[in-house]
């Protein structure tokens, strides 16, 4: 029996800060800087108010993965923006970055 993520998280998946021979990629505020392209990807009616030039997207996020920079994308991002999602990922093949599949952990409410 196989295990289908939900359909919201399809294609979900982290783009590491490393190339694929381990070495860390530069700038390192690349996460950021490719984080502040995407801001402007937000749900319907989201985005608001005094400071919302200052958020990230939702759907493309700076974190941290054992100790390496990196960015998650949600499958979302697909949904709402297909050439958006094609770029983060062109990005990160174009830069040679590991690119791993995520499995979201829906929050609670």
């Amino acid at each position: 029996m196989s295990v289908q993520k939900p359909a919201e998280q399809q294609d979900s998946f982290f783009i590491l800060g490393q190339t694929s021979n381990g070495r860390q990629f530069r700038p390192s505020d690349w996460a950021e800087r490719l984080c502040g392209v995407m801001a402007c990807f937000k749900p319907e009616g989201t985005g608001g108010g005094r400071d919302s030039h200052l958020q990230f997207s939702p759907y493309v996020t700076p974190t941290v993965v054992n100790g390496v920079k990196s960015v998650v994308v949600n499958g979302k991002l697909r949904q709402l923006e297909p050439m958006a999602y094609h770029f983060v990922l062109s990005f990160a093949k174009d830069n040679d970055l590991q690119v791993v599949d995520a499995c979201l952990i829906p929050e609670k409410n």
